[in-house]
């Protein structure tokens, strides 16, 4: 009897140990579980490549390229195409669709006149929201417009407001389009002073600069003689960008700088 009563007790002593140490095995598994799940889930994501725009390009050369983005107007635009011609100075535009088709007289002056007009959209929206088919719609009912009035197709693309995804990047690449950002700012779009934008940029550039300015900047085109003149005088070359990138074996390091790779 003294040994049933031995063993008679003795679980009951030990279900409180075996139910707390089940319980601490339990939340051990379920954190390994939750991490492994975590870091299986970041990896990828950390690890997938991203697609990047041009932002500047790698040259030994001095040469760089101005642009100007044309939704909103055209009140400055001959004075600008003046100062262009004046200082023999090609450039970029890029236009989003409704401009090409409110003012297709100044499309045509800018590509007459020897500069590049890319694509800037159709409607001007944020293109990380569309869907592959908006995109695609954006990209070549815009290339068409321009195609239509200028007689040329574009082979540039810059997105509205600069704002990217790899879904973006790469139907443009397969669409045929360069897509190309900026490494200096004027923010003329902020009716800053003409020296004040003059000095940003001045002050900004260097070897494969692509530099933002807009078509219609309160003060963009009265900048423009500053800018021409200091940047050429220091032995820079202003060049469309479309001479300005490659457009063959190339690769975008992380910072959007395109390089050659074969150099």
């Amino acid at each position: 009897m003294k040994i049933v009563g031995f063993f008679a007790k003795k679980p009951r002593r030990a279900f409180p140990a075996l139910r707390t140490a089940v319980i601490s095995l339990a939340v051990w598994l379920a954190a390994l579980f939750s991490l492994r799940a975590y870091f299986f889930a970041a990896v990828p994501a950390a690890s997938a490549p991203r697609s990047l725009p041009i932002y500047s390009v790698e040259r030994t050369e001095k040469k760089i390229s101005i642009s100007f983005d044309c939704a909103w107007g055209v009140e400055y635009t001959d004075q600008l195409l003046e100062h262009l011609e004046t200082h023999n100075v090609k450039c970029t535009f890029f236009a989003v669709e409704f401009w090409v088709e409110k003012y297709p007289e100044y499309a045509k002056k800018i590509v007459e006149a020897g500069h590049e007009l890319g694509t800037h959209s159709k409607t001007h929206p944020y293109m990380s929201k569309l869907s592959q088919a908006e995109i695609r719609e954006e990209l070549s009912s815009s290339s068409q417009a321009i195609e239509r009035v200028t007689g040329v197709k574009p082979t540039l693309f810059r997105p509205p407001y600069g704002d990217y995804n790899n879904l973006l990047i790469d139907t443009a690449k397969e669409m045929g389009l360069y897509t190309i950002q900026w490494d200096v700012d004027s923010l003329d779009w902020k009716n800053l002073s003409a020296t004040e934008i003059s000095l940003r940029i001045i002050n900004g550039v260097k070897e494969g600069s692509i530099i933002l300015c807009h078509n219609n900047g309160l003060h963009t085109a009265e900048a423009l003689p500053m800018i021409f003149s200091t940047l050429q005088n220091r032995g820079y070359e202003f060049v469309p960008i479309g001479e300005l990138i490659y457009k063959d074996n190339y690769v975008i390091d992380h910072t959007g700088r395109q390089r050659s790779a074969t150099a």
